[in-house]
């Protein structure tokens, strides 16, 4: 389905091409005769195309010559206009109408790498019954660490990213007042990244920006979804805002109050910004995620709060969202022994979760993303943390 012309795309041809060709040399490393690769991310990354599923099946396949995004009639030309490759459509009127896409695109390949940390039990028998012949080899882990080092056009969309997440941040903090409910801060914040998005990329598709703004109780908790809870004084707010721009996420987060916070909750607080401000000096070329981790948990235990700690210090960034992929090899945790290097992108989020019904309840967190360059990590957030700025009149 060819219809009208090739979009105007998020990366040049050279950018895209470089990626398909170094995916095409870990085949030949691994004598592997095709990749059918069916996530997200990896469809976005190698094709620019990313999909909407809605039960149905997609892949992007490359060969030593070939490269098309598989996907299924009901989104038409669409696919085919955003794919650097070509395209396959399939039909749903039979069930086994995707095995057979793969057959027409691919043959009898004798090993077929795929990503087993993503394929469901029913996915991979879909496979097998394609290519009842082939030996099946994960790449997962393999392409993964292609995404982390980020090549000069990511970076620049990442800037982007950080640029109009700060955009939301203000768009959040302006719409703030007692009686207020989080979902009108939300999408006040929502619809500010949208519009710049649609002006500062107009041949971008505009899909899955969002805003998670959580109030009183509801912050304990990092992806809480946004409710209809009104504001009221005293309130610790979580503002949370991502932008997406052609699969790529960035991200703002921070700690606000609405009106004084109470003592408990200014302590906490303040411990969570120093944490986060050692954090941000820590993160460099050469440095290992556990140490960072390691560090960062020594402040919280010295003040008694180690505990309260709710999730890892950090992670990476490019083609990844809520509902789906991760770059698991570059998180700040005290189980990764990835060392930090020029062209990562990581984030510092460190987060405190004190119980309801404790002195100093609720989520605090504070978030930045860096950029590790040869001899240093650049800060490329620019909304400012901690009491001194973001407690809010009531």
């Amino acid at each position: 389905m060819r219809f009208g012309e090739k979009a105007e795309r998020g990366f040049s041809d050279a950018e895209m091409k470089g990626r398909q060709d170094r995916l095409r040399a870990l085949l030949a490393q691994k004598a592997i005769d095709a990749a059918v690769l069916t996530s997200y991310h990896n469809i976005c990354y190698f094709s620019g195309f990313l999909y909407c599923r809605f039960g149905r099946r997609y892949a992007f396949l490359l060969t030593e010559n070939d490269a098309a995004t598989v996907t299924a009639g009901i989104d038409a030309g669409q696919p085919w206009r955003r794919s650097f490759g070509d395209n396959l459509t399939y039909t749903d009127w039979r069930r086994d109408n995707f095995g057979h896409a793969l057959q027409t695109r691919l043959g009898h390949p004798r090993r077929v790498g795929v990503e087993m940390d993503e394929l469901s039990l029913q996915g991979l028998d879909v496979l097998r019954d394609a290519f009842p012949d082939a030996e099946f080899v994960d790449i997962s882990a393999d392409t993964m660490w292609m995404r982390t080092i980020k090549s000069a056009e990511e970076i620049a969309l990442i800037r982007e990213g950080a640029r109009i997440a700060d955009l939301g941040g203000e768009a959040c903090r302006a719409a703030v007042a007692v009686g207020v409910g989080e979902h009108e801060v939300a999408l006040a914040s929502t619809g500010a990244m949208v519009r710049e998005i649609a002006k500062s990329f107009p041949h971008a598709e505009l899909m899955d920006t969002w805003t998670w703004f959580q109030s009183g109780i509801n912050t304990d908790g990092a992806h809480n979804p946004v409710t209809s809870r009104r504001l009221e004084v005293g309130d610790i707010l979580s503002l949370n805002c991502f932008p997406m721009i052609f699969g790529y996420y960035t991200a703002l987060e921070r700690t606000l109050f609405l009106g004084e916070p109470s003592a408990a909750h200014l302590k906490v607080w303040q411990l969570n910004v120093a944490v986060h401000r050692r954090g941000l000096e820590l993160i460099r070329p050469g440095a290992r995620c556990r140490d960072i981790a390691a560090e960062l948990n020594e402040i919280y235990a010295e003040a008694g709060m180690l505990g309260y700690r709710s999730f890892g210090y950090g992670h990476s960034f490019g083609v990844l969202s809520h509902y789906y992929g991760r770059e698991a090899g570059v998180e700040l945790r005290e189980d990764v022994d990835t060392v930090l290097k020029p062209g990562m992108a990581v984030s510092m989020e460190p987060m405190l979760s004190i119980p309801d019904g404790m002195p100093g309840a609720g989520g605090y967190r504070e978030h930045d993303i860096l950029v590790v360059t040869e001899d240093q990590a650049e800060n490329i957030t620019r909304f400012l943390f901690g009491p001194e700025h973001n407690i809010l009149p009531a």
